[in-house]
């Protein structure tokens, strides 16, 4: 195999990108490198090349502190008149959870906040105003606690109707004492987060998920296929 001479060696290196044609040509016939690109040094600078700052070995998308932040969550409401104290709790620990939004992380808190008003007007099936009782220590210790029922804790505290419902659906953790104090629950129409301009989600207690809001995409990717 015919080989370049000793001093073109340095110059064939520098010149393996700028001119592949000529350097190939070089070695099938045994000629010096004649290019160009050797008259001038085309090594770019190394502070111009640019590296990949990511995980190479794990691509995978894990959201950072930033992402849960608590300045950049979203903030819904909720009226709970009328409405169904099981299908209302589902609803707001799905967004309280982050499970509405694609950058759902089990182990992150990249839920929003939930606002409930009218808690004092949440109904409950059957029989469950009179039967259904909610139990507590009175100072932590199992001799010297109380069972009161929904209808009196109703009317004593409403909102707590909510926030026990609500956290019951959380897990049962770190995360979960953190992310149960997104709930806001509130007796009558009024509450003091106006400025968070929250965005009215009572409607998707009652929506089936064929007519949800992914139910478009899904029709649009059966029509491609």
């Amino acid at each position: 195999r015919p080989s370049v001479r000793r001093e073109d060696t340095t110059a064939t290196m520098k010149l393996r990108h700028a001119c592949p044609a000529a350097v190939r040509a070089a070695h099938e016939h045994g000629r010096p490198v004649l290019c160009q690109a050797s008259l001038t040094d085309t090594a770019a600078p190394v502070s111009s090349v640019k590296t990949f700052k990511g995980d190479l070995m794990n691509p995978t998308y894990y959201p950072t502190s930033a992402d849960a932040s608590n300045l950049t969550k979203s903030w819904y409401i909720v009226d709970a008149e009328g409405q169904t104290l099981g299908r209302l709790a589902s609803l707001v620990a799905m967004y309280i959870r982050g499970k509405a939004q694609p950058t759902y992380t089990p182990s992150m808190d990249m839920g929003a906040y939930v606002i409930v008003i009218n808690a004092e007007k949440v109904t409950v099936s059957g029989t469950k105003f009179d039967d259904k009782t909610y139990f507590n220590h009175v100072n932590g210790r199992p001799g010297s606690y109380r069972v009161e029922a929904f209808k009196d804790l109703q009317k004593r505290l409403p909102e707590r109707v909510i926030e026990r419902a609500v956290q019951g659906m959380l897990p049962k953790g770190r995360l979960g004492r953190d992310i149960r104090l997104h709930l806001k629950a509130y007796p009558g129409p009024n509450h003091p987060h106006e400025a968070q301009q929250p965005k009215n989600i009572t409607a998707a207690i009652s929506q089936k998920p064929s007519k949800g809001s992914g139910a478009a995409l899904l029709a649009s990717m059966k029509a491609t296929a």
